[in-house]
């Protein structure tokens, strides 16, 4: 299964050549950066955005709001996994 995951734009970098050198942003969530694809977005987010992130790609821009209340909702469910010791990846 795979889970999309609002990250905030904190950087964009290239652009210059839509081949050569596309558009690029890092994102932030959580302390975790990463170097996403900006290609499959429905606009080119800008800095302080939040983008719903999907396999190296951002898919969606989102609104502070909804990016909230998004990753509100994966940590009560990574949370309640975690009590009943069903959380991916914890030693058993």
């Amino acid at each position: 299964m795979c889970l999309a995951i609002p990250m905030q734009v904190v950087e964009l970098r290239g652009g210059s050549d839509e081949l050569l050198d596309p558009q690029v942003a890092m994102v932030e969530s959580d302390g975790i950066r990463r170097e996403i694809r900006l290609e499959m977005a429905d606009r080119v987010p800008e800095v302080g955005e939040y983008v719903i992130i999907h396999a190296g790609f951002a898919i969606r821009t989102l609104s502070e709001e909804e990016a909230e209340y998004n990753l509100s909702l994966m940590r009560q469910m990574a949370e309640a996994l975690e009590r009943e010791g069903r959380l991916p990846g914890a030693a058993e």
